[in-house]
């Protein structure tokens, strides 16, 4: 009682010499300190219900701190606090923010006996110096709530106190007219039935704000353009999303679609949007730029001279024929693609992308087994759900069964987590290892639990010494192992995120439940980031972006589309061939990327192909055909192997490395780099090794000189080797005295003529 009594008299001397000098300074506000008197105060806002109650510290005060930032990242919200004073991000931990405020540094920071006087107001209202400025006003409503409950003695918890169970906007559903205006209502609901409205305290944040500008009370501003975008509401860590969209002033005819043909439901949902957003899509693309198109997607090379020839003639005769079938020949051209053995290494490559790691820590043998395996699904065309699994529950030898090298390299149940909910389900976690995620529903709860699927992984072996890690290491189920939760300490057992909870006997491994919920049919998100992923490679960008972050705040282009995608390929036994089919089969896929008036500015709803760069790997094997030449990559690979065959990032490529090939010492997933740069175009230019493969005395150059044809003829090939096109008249007479005036220097003028091919957009860029 005595030590109580010295902290109490400490800390009311504390509170007086503060009052004080803040008076003598000049710096106290003139309201005195009044006992409870029973008034009306608002609690939530302007415009909701006036009420006499007892205040919350969750439902009412831990709003204001959200909404005038002071729990935020830059603010007090960070890992360390500022100024010594710490709140958990976004209020994700009520106790630990109330034990901040009322009992952190002997109570300093309420003062009961004078609620006005409290130094967390006397900074909020930049009375006494704050570095993060006024947060609100005296007086104001924020003002008086926080007074009150201070006065009420800041308790923790009300008696029957509700819990917030969700929020909801009176409006989800924008069309506006540019710089057209609109107001967000945003209703919070209790457990207990009540509701209020929390529009003036939640958070706005709009994924596009060119399109749209959101301000801090809930009003739209559209912009001066067409346009679409997601407007996240944020309220004490739920949140809800409302789509606004600003269609083309200008209306298309009524039946500007009427003649426009559709191959299967992905048309139907594209043109049912692009109607909606008043945008007519682009014409078909030529049989020529769909040939390179879909030889460039479906096994990432390109078609040679004569397979164009072959193909435009059967297009012709396609054309010319009355025949019910005839239209068939673009079918018949994909599916023998599907089955060419170019098909395995270029999507497995693309896998490896997400999946292999660094040779150098986990060890070499160990990177190439894991490898060849990821091929071998591929070439067995196993189906998604299969190959997930068997890489989820993987066991045994990293020498002999290759996805257990994925276990080698995560050690910890937390690594391991993130990697698997990105790669197979589209889920960040990262974010609620440390605190409720900001933008979805995700809390450290979630995260934990999900991770413990992982915590019975056991190792044997010579384990991880980096930079030489070449031993062999044994993964199997161990039977022991837990995680605990870093605030409460409770030992968590593995539960999926969502859905059915299935108890998993203590003599089975954990991964086999979570194997059978993530590839369950019930479980939307792993067949939406498979073909979200899909899509992306074949489209240009996915029905969400990024492609593997499915979140309610990053919601899809095209919901029905993908919705229906995603029941397809589950229909299918997700068969990622029969995906592609039917994405390729689609009109959407065969368009145009030229533009019109109307879709000049579209760049999510597919009114058009969107033009990409051609991955390191596929640019470098493209040279290599153009120009008939072999690539080396050492004692590394086999002589004569092709760039989408490299089982590691390890390998040395000037080549790939500038194009954009992932950073050998970077984690898996790897994100590659998309865009352009001024070293690519440099490259391409000054290169030695380009150089030396044009003018190779075996290269196509150097054969065409030497051979009977006319100038005509070699340039001809020459196009159908790089472009997949013929030359049209102006390109051809303009070659043609290219070459027929070099005389004895014929093979210079081919050469010339071939880099200059290789460094235009046309040949880098697929259309």
């Amino acid at each position: 009682m005595m030590a109580s009594a010295r902290v109490f008299g400490i800390q009311c001397v504390t509170r007086t010499l503060t009052l004080i000098l803040a008076v003598c300074l000049g710096l106290a506000p003139s309201v005195r300190a009044t006992e409870p008197t029973g008034e009306t105060l608002t609690s939530l806002g302007a415009g909701s219900s006036s009420v006499t109650r007892p205040i919350s510290f969750e439902l009412d005060i831990q709003p204001i701190l959200a909404a005038t930032g002071c729990n935020t990242g830059p603010c007090h919200g960070k890992q360390r606090g500022q100024n010594g004073f710490q709140l958990s991000l976004l209020g994700f931990d009520s106790d630990f923010d109330h034990d901040a405020i009322v009992r952190e540094g002997r109570g300093r920071r309420i003062f009961p006996a004078a609620p006005d006087q409290s130094l967390l107001l006397l900074k909020a209202m930049a009375i006494l110096p704050h570095g993060g400025g006024k947060r609100f006003e005296a007086g104001s409503e924020n003002h008086q709530l926080m007074v009150e409950w201070i006065r009420q003695g800041a308790v923790r918890r009300l008696a029957e106190e509700p819990v917030l169970e969700r929020v909801e906007l009176l409006r989800d559903k924008f069309v506006l007219t540019p710089a057209e205006e609109g107001e967000l209502g945003v209703v919070a609901h209790y457990s207990d039935g009540s509701t209020r409205d929390v529009t003036f305290l939640a958070t706005y944040l709009a994924n596009e704000s060119s399109v749209v500008a959101v301000d801090e009370q809930g009003r739209l501003k559209a912009g001066p353009l067409p346009g679409e975008t997601a407007v996240m509401a944020r309220y004490m860590n739920h949140i809800c999303v409302a789509d606004v969209v600003i269609p083309q002033t200008v209306p298309l005819a009524p039946d500007a679609f009427a003649d426009l043909p559709q191959y299967n439901f992905i048309d139907e949902f594209i043109d049912s949007k692009l109607q909606e957003l008043a945008i007519l899509p682009t014409q078909p693309a030529s049989d020529s730029v769909y040939l390179r198109r879909i030889f460039l997607d479906l096994i990432g090379r390109l078609p040679t001279p004569d397979e164009v020839r072959e193909f435009l003639a059967a297009a012709a005769q396609a054309k010319a024929s009355d025949s019910p079938g005839a239209g068939d020949y673009r079918r018949v051209w994909v599916d023998r693609l599907l089955e060419r053995p170019e098909y395995v290494d270029h999507w497995a490559n693309q896998w490896a992308d997400l999946l292999r790691p660094n040779p150098y820590r986990v060890g070499i043998k160990a990177v190439l087994n894991y490898d060849n395996w990821i091929r071998d699904q591929f070439r067995e065309g196993v189906t998604h759900d299969e190959f997930v699994r068997r890489i989820v529950t993987a066991k045994g030898s990293t020498w002999h069964n290759g996805p257990a090298t994925l276990y080698r390299d995560r050690r910890d149940p937390e690594e391991i987590a993130t990697m698997v909910s990105q790669l197979f389900l589209g889920i960040r976690l990262d974010c609620a290892k440390c605190h409720h995620h900001p933008f979805e529903k995700w809390s450290q709860q979630d995260f934990y639990q999900f991770a413990s699927f992982f915590a019975q992984i056991g190792r044997k072996g010579t384990g991880l010494s980096p930079p030489i890690s070449g031993g062999e290491e044994i993964v199997f189920f161990s039977g022991t192992g837990s995680v605990k939760h870093p605030v409460t300490g409770e030992t968590l057992s593995p539960v999926p995120l969502f859905g059915e909870t299935e108890e998993v006997p203590k003599d089975v491994d954990p991964r086999e439940a979570l194997a059978r919920w993530m590839t369950s049919p019930d479980n939307d998100y792993f067949a939406k980031v498979q073909v979200n992923r899909i899509w992306a490679a074949l489209m240009g960008r996915g029905i969400v972006e990024p492609i593997d972050d499915l979140r309610s705040t990053n919601p899809p282009t095209h919901p029905e589309l993908f919705d229906a995608l995603a029941k397809h390929f589950q229909e299918s036994g997700y068969d990622v061939k029969e995906l592609i089919r039917t994405i390729v089969a689609s009109r959407a896929y065969s368009t145009g990327s030229d533009v019109n008036e109307t879709n000049v500015g579209d760049r999510l709803n597919y009114s058009r192909h969107y033009r990409k760069q051609l991955r390191a790997e596929t640019l470098l094997d493209a040279i290599a055909d153009l120009t008939e030449t072999k690539t080396s990559f050492g004692n590394a690979m086999a002589d004569g192997a092709r760039a989408t065959q490299v089982w590691t990032h390890r390998i040395p490529s000037l080549f790939l490395d500038t194009f954009g090939r992932p950073d050998m010492n970077q984690d898996p997933p790897c994100e590659r780099i998309e865009d352009s740069t001024v070293t690519q175009s440099l490259h391409l230019m000054n290169d030695r090794d380009i150089d030396r493969r044009i003018r190779s005395d075996s290269g196509r150059a150097a054969r065409l000189a030497k051979s009977d044809l006319s100038a005509e003829q070699v340039i001809e090939e020459i196009y159908l080797a790089a472009y997949s096109r013929l030359p049209d008249a102006e390109e051809s007479a303009y070659a043609t005295t290219l070459i027929n005036s070099a005389g004895s220097d014929r093979r210079e003028a081919i050469e010339d003529l071939m880099w200059a091919m290789i460094n235009s957009p046309e040949f880098t860029i697929q259309d």
